[in-house]
């Protein structure tokens, strides 16, 4: 696939490619607009973005779609909008309990879908299943849209070998994940560029490229799963870190809870993932002989508003509020973005208890972010996996103006237009 160029080269290439994809954004961004809105979007002359347009046609990334009076006299302005079938990709989540593989195309659609629940296995058996559903995959495109394939994207837990017992899982079935590289054995057995980040950052790229982002640059992510995860979106990147686990808030250190049901906490001090977890819900549900064995059973329990839900609620979001200040301090960011593999009503109930919670403890002369409610639910981890070749395969990164897309520890394989 011919693509959008990564910035390799002349100074002038690299800020034409970062415009090219300023246009792409703003357009997507927009939904529909004319060559004078991008121009004006994009702070870009005439000559500079009827280039533009030009060369995003020709990827077959934009199209007209009709024409628009402005108003007053003149001749009526082409809109043009992004392709749904300009790039499709492939989204691969690892995670402990459970392994997914979609396609969506450039619009963000699911096209297809494997998935399976049950507790990851060995690496290889891991990666024969993935090898086999990216077959079948790619089968369902013809040989024109085979060639507008963006890449694979693949999202997993920075240490699938963490939180064990936190968990409920057996140290030994993960002992052959250490020091495994999953994406680059799925790159060298198909060929086929592949990126790979924590499944918190990839579902905050899911979020910034075809979610809430696409009209925020900076925000916090939060996805409450089995542990808790989480992801920094920063001037329209996502925060990579020198190790690739930037926004693992799991660790954050908190009081502990004060719920008869939580494990005993060392040295007086807790960890989030203990008291803003799925698995800390279970645990609490359980101790009330509620049934609490799988998401369906947890989403029923929220539906039913029983009390046990009510109190984990408040524990959780008593230790939720001061993490969720101590990061904006540190990273100024206005948006907080909160997602979970459950529904049920969860989501609005914890953002409706954290909101009050940080008006209560605001420190001095600041005001609490804006919090919203996820784009993708229980499918954060597969979409944002596959967003992973679209974001940076077409997202204008700073990184392309610097020369410093080499940098991160995530492959970006975007080739020379």
């Amino acid at each position: 696939m011919e693509r959008l160029g990564n910035g390799r080269g002349s100074n002038s290439a690299q800020l034409r490619r970062y415009n090219e994809r300023l246009v792409l954004q703003r357009l997507r961004r927009a939904g529909e607009a004319s060559k004078a809105d991008l121009a004006r979007a994009a702070d870009l002359t005439n000559t500079a973005i009827g280039a533009i347009i030009e060369k995003l046609v020709e990827l077959g990334l934009i199209e007209a779609v009709g024409k628009r009076h402005a108003g007053g006299r003149g001749q009526p302005a082409t809109m043009l909008r992004a392709k749904a079938d300009g790039a499709y990709g492939i989204g691969v989540r690892l995670d402990r309990r459970s392994m997914e593989t979609i396609l969506i195309d450039f619009g963000g659609r699911v096209l297809a879908r494997r998935d399976y629940d049950m507790v990851l296995p060995a690496p290889e058996e891991a990666l024969a299943i993935v090898l086999r559903d990216i077959d079948e995959l790619l089968a369902t495109l013809d040989a024109q849209e085979r060639t507008r394939f963006a890449g694979i994207g693949v999202a997993h837990p920075y240490n699938l070998g963490a939180w064990l017992g936190r968990l409920g899982l057996p140290p030994s079935t993960f002992e052959r994940w250490d020091g495994f590289d999953f994406p680059a054995r799925l790159e060298e057995e198909t060929g086929l560029p592949v990126f790979g980040e924590n499944d918190g950052s990839a579902a905050a790229i899911a979020e910034l490229f075809y979610g809430v982002g696409r009209q925020a640059d900076d925000f916090l992510y939060l996805f409450v799963g089995p542990a808790i995860g989480g992801g920094i979106v920063t001037g329209g990147d996502c925060l990579h870190g020198s190790h690739g686990n930037a926004g693992d808030v799991a660790v954050l250190p908190v009081a502990p809870s004060r719920l008869a049901s939580a494990p005993p906490a060392a040295d007086g001090r807790e960890l989030l993932i203990t008291r803003a977890s799925l698995n800390a819900l279970a645990r609490h549900l359980a101790f009330h002989g509620i049934p609490s064995a799988g998401g369906a059973a947890l989403e029923a329990a929220v539906r039913s508003e029983h009390g046990a839900v009510g109190e984990w609620l408040d524990d959780m979001v008593d230790a939720l509020s001061p993490a969720v200040w101590s990061a904006i301090a540190l990273l100024d960011v206005p948006l907080v973005v909160v997602d979970s593999d459950i529904d049920g009503g969860l989501i609005d109930a914890v953002l409706g208890r954290l909101a009050a919670a940080l008006e209560r403890d605001k420190p001095e002369a600041r005001r609490p972010p804006r919090l919203v409610h996820g784009s993708f639910g229980r499918n954060a981890g597969a979409i944002g996996a596959a967003s992973l070749p679209m974001f940076f395969n077409f997202s204008p990164r700073a990184s392309i103006l610097t020369r410093a897309d080499g940098e991160r520890g995530v492959r970006d394989l975007v080739a020379e237009a």
